[in-house]
Parts: C-alpha cells; structure tokens; sequence
C-alpha cells in the first residue's frame, strides 16, 4: 500500500478544482444551491439565445434584439452565482442571507424571463407601454430593478464592513468588488432613470436610442465583484504569503478602477 500510494500521481488541477467544487457544494446551505442552480439555467437561457441569433439572425443592437436576452441571461446568472458564493465570506446569520438570496434568485430569474419573453413578442422589453402587456412588463423590469438594488446595497454594505476573521486580501477583493458593483448599480439606475423620463415626455424613440448610454461602464462595474474576490482565493492557494497577496489585490483592484474609468469615458463619448 505504502509503495502504490507513494507511486500514486498528483491529481490533475481539473480534478482538484472538481473536488474544490463539490466540496463547497456539499457545505453549502441550501439557499446557495438554489442560487447555483438557477444561475446556471439562466447562464444557459443566454448561450441558447445566441444559438437563437445564429440561427434567425437580425440585428445585434436597438431595442428588438436576440442580444438582450443572450447577454441578460448571462450576466444575470453570472451574478447570480457570484453573489451566492461572496457573500458566504460576508458576516450576516444565515437566515438573513437566506431570505435575502432567495428574493434575489427570484428577482433575478422575473428580469430574465420578462426581457425573454419581450424579445420572442419581437417588441421592446425597457420603456415600453405601447400595450397593457407591454406596460405589466415594463413596469415589473423597473420594480425588480429597485428591488435588485436594494438587495445588493444590503450585502455591500456588510461586505464594506469587513470580517476581522478573514485574510486581508480577501476582504480588501470583498471591498474592492461591492464598490465595482456599487458603481453598476448606479449607472443602470442613470440608464432606467434617462429612459423612463424620455419616455413620459413621449420620446419613446429617444429613449430607445439614449437609454442605454452607460452601457459600457455598466458591464464592466457589474463583475468586478466576482473577478477580484476570485483572484483573492486563487491566491489564498499558492506559497505567498499574505502580504504579497493583499499588494497583488490591490494593484489589481487598481486595474479594474482604471477599466471602469476607461467604459466611463467610451461610454460619455459615444
């Protein structure tokens, strides 16, 4: 036994990362699961749609477009997950974060299917009224928003505070990602508000074209939240020691300042 098991080879890092999975599946509460798996469906609502786009085509950009769903679904299911696993180093009691996930994961997925199901009326999801329908939806899309912000804020301001138990580089990643997603919250909360203003005014039109004017800084802020708490425990498994690892967040929590400063001014510009 000693003979094989000395003879034995290392674990391939897919097996390792694998075991890291399902150990933290495992642990996880049942909340978290929930969160995990409903994001993956929403991860693969958005790949399907742009095998949809593949296939029936049409425009790219505009308001009527197999883009809103595909990057929607996406980028609501990666947040979904990420928010999920982050704010299992963040120091709420466990009930709290449960209700608060799980209002998030419904809110997540109402977004998801209301954008889903405009794009398949091939009519605008945002800023729409044009029909009772069009007007529940609309109406239900700027609601989750509120809602979505207000969960969110709840958890930044919790992951702001900091444990003490935790290494610095992760709580500087925590830090330094909630505030990225702070600043994606409130440039699509700038975009709803521009359209919704064009849109009483009767510019439906303009509010189309305007309304997505943050874009750029919008996808970018919105994951910072999972890239830098990611590298912190990347890091948290190599040799270096703490030190090495917080200056390496931090200049890398730089970098992503300087992106989002960057999709700021493309964004100001187009």
């Amino acid at each position: 036994m000693t003979t094989a098991t000395a003879g034995a080879r290392p674990a391939s890092p897919l097996r390792r990362g694998l075991a890291v999975l399902a150990a933290h599946w495992d642990d996880a509460p049942a909340a978290e699961r929930v969160c995990h798996v409903v994001g993956v469906v929403l991860v693969a609502a958005g790949v399907f749609h742009l095998g949809v786009f593949a296939v029936l085509g049409g425009p790219w950009e505009g308001p009527v477009s197999w883009r809103k769903p595909a990057t929607f679904g996406v980028s609501f299911g990666l947040t979904l997950i990420t928010i999920a696993w982050v704010t299992s180093y963040v120091r709420l009691r466990p009930r709290p974060r449960a209700v608060l996930l799980g209002v998030f994961a419904a809110d997540c997925a109402a977004e998801v299917g209301g954008i889903t199901l405009q794009a398949w009326r091939h009519v605008p999801s945002h800023f729409n009224r044009e029909t009772t329908v069009d007007g529940l939806v609309s109406t239900m899309l700027a609601a989750g928003g509120v809602i979505l912000v207000a969960v969110l804020v709840v958890f930044s301001v919790q992951a702001l505070r900091g444990d003490p138990g935790l290494p610095a580089s992760m709580r500087l990643a925590l830090r330094a990602g909630f505030l990225t997603l702070l600043v994606g919250l409130a440039s699509g909360a700038a975009m709803i508000a521009r359209g919704m203003t064009l849109v009483a005014a009767g510019r439906s039109e303009l509010a189309y074209q305007a309304g997505g004017f943050l874009k750029p800084v919008h996808g970018v802020s919105l994951h910072g939240v999972l890239v830098l708490p990611a590298l912190a425990w990347l890091l948290g498994r190599t040799r270096w020691d703490e030190p090495r690892r917080t200056q390496v967040v931090a200049l890398a929590a730089a970098g992503y300042g300087f992106a989002i400063g960057g999709a700021l001014l493309l964004s100001l510009a187009r």
